[in-house]
């Protein structure tokens, strides 16, 4: 007989989270700790959703996709979790770009893109200063109506190489595109710009452990292998969930599955007006990824001065759709060394590109393998030009594609990065739909990444604990959201 993967499970929690992304995973967290009963569900069998790892023979351990996110993740962390995590994430001093514009090691950070911007591009101080303060300044209640690449062309005109430095991580980071609202560059662009980029030591592997323990000695029923097929609504009020097939009652439902097959999959468009409806189904979805990943067998080292992050392209110029190209022209190769997991003698890369799904999903199977296998091949060939020996040292390679998040995640079309903007207000409005029904997730770019998915999961975690105790009479639990 299959195992009960629900087995102990009480009928009824006052919180049910469907998924284990940072955003699932935090919100659990937080609750858990004010008090509440806390179910949380997650269909893989590994917790993390895009933030997770898998292993493969002779010990590698992968890391999924690129983790690089802002000093606030420190904070943020410290209050929500533990100080053992907090004081695991450490800097990445060594940011690489090398294109044909220009070619540049930088600690990415304010200080040293003003240097850059004024010694090697030549812009005037005043004008550099003037656009951070700008970039600084925004927030969410801000006009939506300049786009990014209005903003840059409003301090940097027919500037493309500036464009280019400026532009390119964030879009790796999280989607963004000259196309979407300043506002969604400026606010993740000026986290960064704070004090660098950081990553967790030891590896994804190391975190989602310590926050499992974290979890489960706050009391959070953590359940894997339990695929939610139904949110149920009754009189416009959240009811439970169906999950592998049986009923589980509930006060109130955060998804952290993706925001519109949250609306139209698990609930349905039945249970919201139309006006909502309308809006849900105009959210458009981020872009996917790509990566390869590639292990070197023990004891063979890279040269650190490869860097820990490398942008490298053989684009002309910056353009959103040549990111996107299926003939692929930029790569971001995230380098492990042995100090990221102390105590390994593993050196690993991976590289990541931004995707279209369209150009994955229709390849007949062999068809599929022969794209994977050339997406292999000339990610390896474009390494040797930073790592010139990296064929003889291999000792795994694979690659992943938007069919591949697909599955492992149930994001739609693959979607690493959630929503584009207009996803972040309809994820907000649901429970003015439906009592008790919450969405935390990668919507909006601004939350999306690592540390916009632990803050929304604080946010969510605060209103529903609001809601669960207002109906008690008791003062909310909750501490409010970092900054």
């Amino acid at each position: 007989m299959s195992k009960d993967f629900l087995a102990g499970c009480r009928d009824q929690y006052d919180v049910v989270i469907i998924g284990s992304g940072l955003a699932g995973l935090t919100a659990a967290n937080t609750l858990a700790k004010a008090g509440h009963s806390v179910l949380l569900l997650e269909h893989h069998y590994q917790l993390g959703g895009m933030a997770t790892w898998f292993k493969r023979q002779n010990g590698h351990i992968f890391d999924i996709s690129l983790h690089g996110f802002p000093i606030g993740m420190i904070k943020s962390c410290r209050r929500y979790w533990t100080d053992e995590i907090a004081e695991s994430i450490v800097q990445l001093r060594n940011i690489r770009f090398d294109n044909p514009m220009f070619s540049l090691t930088t600690t990415f950070n304010r200080d040293d893109f003003t240097r850059l911007l004024i010694e090697k591009f030549q812009v005037p101080g005043e004008r550099v200063t003037a656009f951070f303060d700008a970039a600084r300044g925004m927030n969410f209640y801000d006009d939506q109506q300049m786009s990014t690449g209005q903003l840059f062309e409003k301090f940097f005109p027919g500037r493309e190489d500036v464009i280019r430095l400026l532009m390119e991580p964030i879009t790796y980071a999280n989607g963004s595109t000259l196309e979407d609202p300043a506002i969604s560059y400026g606010i993740v662009f000026s986290n960064f710009m704070s004090k660098g980029v950081f990553t967790f030591e030891g590896g994804t592997d190391r975190l989602v452990t310590l926050m499992k323990a974290e979890m489960l000695k706050n009391g959070v029923d953590l359940r894997i292998r339990s695929e939610v097929q139904k949110i149920h609504t009754e009189r416009g009020k959240v009811t439970g969930v169906t999950v592998n097939g049986r009923r589980i009652g509930a006060r109130a439902v955060i998804s952290n599955a993706n925001l519109k097959s949250t609306i139209f999959n698990l609930v349905g468009a039945e249970a919201f007006d139309k006006t909502f409806v309308e809006q849900a189904q105009t959210v458009r979805l981020n872009n996917s990824s790509t990566q390869v990943y590639i292990a070197l067998k023990p004891g063979e080292i890279i040269d650190e001065s490869c860097g820990d992050l490398l942008f490298c392209s053989t684009a002309p110029v910056f353009r959103t759709d040549l990111l996107l190209n299926r003939d692929i022209t930029s790569r971001t190769y995230s380098f492990y060394y042995p100090r990221t997991r102390p105590g390994s003698d593993r050196c690993l890369v991976v590289s990541s590109t931004n995707a279209n799904y369209s150009d994955w999903a229709n390849l007949s199977e062999p068809e599929y393998e022969a794209s994977k296998q050339d997406l292999i091949e000339t990610t390896i060939a474009a390494l040797e030009k930073y790592v010139p020996d990296v064929r003889i040292k291999i000792d795994h390679v694979e690659a992943s594609t938007p069919k591949t998040f697909e599955h492992y995640t149930r994001h739609l079309y693959g979607a690493s990065f959630g929503t584009k903007f207009e996803g972040l207000g309809v994820s907000r409005a649901l429970p003015e739909q439906i009592k008790g029904l919450y969405h935390a997730g990668s919507v909006g770019i601004i939350m999306s990444g690592w540390l916009g998915a632990v803050n929304y999961g604080v946010i969510v975690a605060n209103d529903v604990d609001s809601l669960l105790l207002k109906s008690s009479g008791s003062a909310p639990a909750v501490e409010a959201v970092a900054s």
